[in-house]
């Protein structure tokens, strides 16, 4: 139920991260991974073709929808379908909110919600041509679920693809699409440097994490081969927070 032999998943942002855990993820499960972003993703490519799958790197600034559909039409030819989509690119702009900036509104509402609707929109439409379904996974966050603070784009944008992504499931189940999320708790990635690099903040927030730690890529490889593959063929519209039992507390 769990295998992914055959399947063709787009990932956004796979360079590093959560989304390179993610792809690497689906690769030893079995896809070949369309990875698309403004960096190369070398180390995530010779990680995928070391694990015997096929790697596809597509540039393209997500600021914008404009390259949405070369996406899409650049996978299909390089890789002749598309099942799974890993909205998972996104960015996080810190700023006192009586102070905060259009362009820093702008610029993560187009990367974090934007782009994951038209992309999906465009994805959607692929995956209904072939007529066997598919997989999309949106990335949330714990800020889905809470305020925080200094982040008002960030916030809104990753409140916005929770949403987003139980209207996408209730419209495109009827073609077998499901459409699901992922909200990664405190991860060590770039995002929360920052945080971690900052001793008081870093020592609050592991005090209320019940798994006593910051969580990895590695942590959402689970979930995404799940959400992925047949094993979640009744699930629609839901997000998975993962996240050391932050939510819980």
């Amino acid at each position: 139920m769990f295998s992914l032999d055959g399947k063709v998943a787009v990932v956004t942002g796979c360079n590093t991260g959560l989304g390179q855990g993610m792809a690497l993820a689906l690769a030893e499960s079995g896809a070949n991974i369309v990875g698309v972003g403004h960096i190369d993703a070398v180390e995530t490519r010779e990680k995928v073709e070391a694990l015997g799958r096929k790697f596809c790197f597509i540039e393209a600034n997500l600021l914008s929808i404009e390259p949405v559909q070369h996406i899409v039409d650049t996978a299909v030819a390089e890789m002749g379908r598309v099942d799974i989509l890993v909205n998972n690119a996104g960015i996080i702009r810190r700023q006192d909110s009586i102070e905060f900036s259009e362009e820093n509104w702008d610029d993560v509402m187009n990367i974090n919600i934007k782009v994951p609707m038209f992309l999906s929109q465009a994805v959607a439409k692929q995956m209904i041509a072939q007529g066997e379904g598919g997989k999309i996974i949106n990335v949330a966050s714990m800020l889905s679920f809470q305020g925080g603070i200094r982040v008002p784009s960030y916030t809104s944008s990753k409140s916005g693809i929770m949403g987003l992504t139980r209207l996408l499931a209730c419209e495109w189940a009827q073609h077998g699409i499901n459409v699901n999320a992922i909200a990664p708790g405190y991860m060590a990635t770039d995002n929360t440097q920052q945080l971690r690099e900052d001793a008081v903040r870093s020592a609050e927030i592991l005090g209320r994490i019940p798994a006593a730690r910051w969580g990895t890529p590695q942590d959402l490889a689970g979930p995404a081969v799940f959400l992925a593959s047949k094993a979640s063929d009744y699930v629609n519209g839901y997000t998975i927070a993962v996240d050391g039992g932050w939510l819980a507390r």
